[in-house]
């Protein structure tokens, strides 16, 4: 007797349904799982084998073949052990059909069934593909809630799950969370920040219209602090966004370390030892997503930016550019969105005193090879580049109050409200004909800019970057065209001056 359950596969962020069928026959007592598999789905069936008779069924004592189809798509992981499980049960005739639902989860020895990673990508699949009952893990079960049109079943064991197939007693059914805005304060407010005035400004713009931000400066200026504060600027994700960031962090099994529900923008800080693959995603077998895509819809920020080796900067280029990122491994090709805002920091030099007041004890080599590190074609797609420069004494202890984070936020509220009534989309991503016509430059202000591109030797992506931050300042301002002072306050920041 053939039976079959349903299972799924992630493929990226997108899934495969797989369809689980368990053929039993006469012969040696053999159990056998096909259909491109790995080690892990292998090693299945000393979990099915252990975890059926846990459950107080008998395991066949026949040749048992297992098929995952469709065959030619790579599988791996331990997600199907569930669907298996159900499957050989079905085909044993000890329950009945799989009712049309979906199984997805890894079992113990003892016939528990285990979280496993990228659920919410396959619950997102399964119902595009008229699934409409999936039964997980119970830690799972959150997560898969949160697509619509999708009933999630929460199964603690194995023989819970066959009583309910077999019409005994049901799983509990779970809902929908709420997904929320986050009500907590900001880490790090912008009033706590003393001085800075120029990089703040910067900070803004870059929330309002999406731009990346270059700072640099010497150490203990307030480089960290003021990108910490940087996120909190930013608005609540829309629910569609949340859920795509939610299936990234998902197939990372990073989830729980950022709330299912949260509509906050995502912020990632990683540390420059980390590895090229952890930074653009990759790993062996089917590759996962990296840093630069957990940051989606978010910030990275990149702390010593001169410090990450330089090949892990020039695989941002192409990221940065077309905001996602194709990872090529022998079995499988796989794209993720990669739409982020960097947000980076570095010191001048490696000692951190050029062009401060205390004196630079670094050599002309030592200074080349740290600065070529951050090559032009990087520099070349970073929208605002500033100094930050040390604090003076009457700076940092001025009894005046600075400006908190919640009321730059409502500004930049009301000038990616323009935006989006204007383009349906931020400033940043304008690209040829549309960003000239939304700019709209008088006279004065493209003579403005044809000077200062000829004086600065700017690229055409240096042209279109500098009109993109010039329409993010108007819309601050409140205007509808470019003007000749949003002009040339967006060329200063091109320039690294101090605004």
């Amino acid at each position: 007797m053939i039976a079959c359950a349903t299972s799924c596969s992630t493929y990226g962020l997108a899934g495969i349904p797989i369809r689980v069928e368990a053929d039993i026959a006469n012969g040696l007592p053999n159990f056998t799982v096909v259909g491109l598999t790995d080690r892990a789905i292998q090693e299945a069936r000393e979990r099915v084998r252990s975890a059926i008779r846990n459950s107080d069924f008998p395991f066949p004592a026949q040749r048992v073949t297992v098929n995952l189809a469709p065959a030619e798509v790579p599988k791996e992981g331990t997600g199907f052990d569930l669907a298996i499980a159900i499957a050989v049960l079905i085909a044993d005739g000890r329950i009945g059909r799989a009712d049309g639902a979906a199984l997805v989860g890894e079992l113990a020895l003892g016939g528990a069934i285990r979280p496993v990673t990228g659920v919410l990508p396959m619950a997102r699949c399964l119902a595009a593909h008229g699934v409409r009952r999936l039964i997980v893990a119970s830690e799972n079960a959150e997560e898969a809630a949160l697509v619509d049109g999708l009933e999630v079943l929460a199964a603690p064991t194995l023989r819970a799950c066959a009583a309910h197939l077999s019409g005994g007693r049901p799983l509990d059914r779970c809902r929908a969370p709420a997904l929320l805005p986050a009500e907590q304060p900001p880490d790090v407010d912008l009033a706590a920040i003393r001085g800075q005035s120029a990089a703040k400004r910067a900070l803004e713009i870059a929330a309002a219209g999406g731009h990346n931000v270059l700072m640099t400066g010497p150490p203990g200026a307030g480089k960290t602090m003021l990108a910490g504060a940087f996120p909190w600027l930013l608005p609540d994700l829309p629910v569609d966004h949340a859920l795509e960031v939610a299936a990234i962090y998902s197939l990372r099994g990073a989830l729980r370390e950022r709330a299912a529900t949260s509509l906050r923008p995502p912020f990632r800080a990683p540390h420059h030892s980390v590895s090229r693959a952890g930074l653009v995603g990759g790993g062996t077998g089917v590759a996962l997503p990296g840093e630069i895509s957990l940051a989606h819809r978010g910030v990275l920020f990149m702390d010593e930016l001169c410090e990450f080796p330089r090949t892990h900067l020039e695989a941002l280029r192409q990221p940065l550019e077309e905001r996602r990122v194709t990872v090529v491994r022998a079995r499988a090709a796989v794209t993720y969105p990669s739409e982020f805002m960097l947000v980076a920091a570095a010191n001048p030099c490696p000692c951190g005193h050029l062009g401060d007041d205390q004196p630079c004890r670094c050599s002309p080599r030592l200074l080349q090879e740290y600065q070529s590190r951050l090559s032009g074609p990087i520099k070349d797609r970073i929208d605002l580049t500033m100094t930050v420069p040390r604090q003076q004494y009457a700076e940092i202890f001025d009894a005046a109050a600075d400006e908190p984070s919640a009321i730059v936020r409502a500004r930049v509220d009301a000038a990616r409200a323009r935006q989006h009534a204007r383009q349906d989309a931020l400033n940043s991503v304008l690209q040829g004909a549309e960003l000239r016509a939304r700019c709209r430059l008088g006279a004065s202000a493209s003579r403005l800019l044809a000077r200062s591109g000829e004086r600065l030797r700017l690229s055409a992506r240096g042209f279109f970057r500098v009109l993109r931050v010039a329409r993010t300042i108007a819309d601050l301002a409140g205007d509808d065209a470019v003007g000749e002072d949003a002009l040339a306050e967006a060329i200063r920041y091109r320039t690294g001056a101090d605004a």
